[in-house]
């Protein structure tokens, strides 16, 4: 197997890319080549101030095996290679790998690293991959095999809900109590004589669109904190990412005239995956943010989505709707 170490994403073909990230371990959003691009460029909103990129491909017989997206900072004390994306707006991140390959590509991409990096890094510290994740288990065998400290922990609760077409049937695995809230806010929203709809987005004016959702985000005291300028470019450039890909689905609610809940999804891999939203909190009385959610689900229901994917984040509201918490890992291998 031959490694290659890229400096720029454009010596990668997008295709490529792609193509294997659909046979991979770990297909999601994040992964795909078009979201790692524009993360880098941005360097997660400017999380990373300081960080060289280490993009790594296998190939064989010029067939593309792996790809190890990386990159090398100074982080918890070491320096320290961190997958793209780390750590705090890409919930899900992993090596791009078939399952058949997995096992003498990470090995041999830890024998690469050591022997074409030498001195410049202290080990592998890899935020937010899926508890499911092979890589887990491939990362401790290596680490004992070659005598490197290791550390594995639960990082979040990524809860999510999974679905089979029939939004009554959903309900039916809420909590009782629960269920009757969500039926009523529903209700009571419809009936109040204030022209509540929700809609999907066709991002027509694409900017004016992005302005609205982050506009809304920002009625959200820590949110607005979060929306620093650098930021708020990651996240346009996010969303216009995902809108030109085909995997944006951008839902408001309106009442009295004017949008007052945003959801942003990516809808991808035949589910929902909810990233983020926004509520204007003049409008708490009509429950938006439950409301726009309830007919969220019923669209995933009635479109034979098979899950919601709240992601990251153990928010009471993701539980009263019934989601159960799968995690995301945190894995540490440090070089003796």
């Amino acid at each position: 197997m031959k490694y290659t170490i890229h400096k720029d994403f454009s010596e990668i073909d997008p295709q490529a890319w792609n193509a294997l990230l659909s046979v991979s371990i770990s297909d999601n959003p994040f992964l795909r080549y078009e979201y790692q691009r524009t993360w880098w460029e941005h360097r997660g909103g400017g999380e990373w101030e300081k960080a060289d990129l280490i993009l790594i491909t296998a190939s064989e017989d010029d067939k593309l095996i792996g790809i190890a997206p990386l990159f090398i900072s100074d982080y918890d004390g070491q320096s320290a290679l961190l997958l793209i994306g780390s750590i705090e707006i890409s919930d899900y991140l992993d090596l791009i790998v078939r399952m058949d390959d997995h096992a003498r590509f990470v090995s041999g991409l830890l024998d690469f690293l050591a022997s074409t990096l030498t001195d410049k890094w202290c080990g592998v510290d890899w935020y937010n991959l899926p508890d499911s994740s092979i890589t887990l288990t491939a990362l401790k065998e290596e680490a004992a095999q070659r005598g490197w400290s290791h550390l594995e922990e639960i990082y979040r609760p990524t809860p999510r809900i999974a679905l089979n077409g029939d939004f009554d049937e959903y309900l039916s695995r809420v909590e009782k109590k629960q269920r009757h809230e969500i039926r009523r806010k529903m209700r009571r929203a419809e009936e109040s004589g204030r022209g509540v709809r929700w809609f999907i987005s066709d991002m027509a004016d694409v900017d004016a669109e992005i302005d609205a959702f982050l506009g809304l985000m920002e009625h959200d005291q820590g949110k607005a904190g979060f929306l620093r300028d650098p930021m708020r470019n990651q996240m346009r450039a996010i969303i216009r990412t995902a809108h030109e890909n085909g995997w944006l689905w951008l839902a408001f609610l309106e009442a009295d005239g004017q949008r007052i809940a945003a959801a942003l999804n990516f809808d991808y891999n035949n589910k929902l995956w909810g990233y983020n939203a926004g509520v204007n909190r003049a409008f708490m009385e009509l429950s938006p943010g439950w409301v726009l959610l309830a007919h969220i689900l019923q669209w995933a229901c009635e479109n034979n989505r098979t899950e919601f994917d709240f992601m990251r984040g153990d928010e009471e509201y993701k539980y009263r709707f019934g989601a159960v918490n799968k995690y995301v890992m945190r894995v540490k291998s440090t070089r003796s």
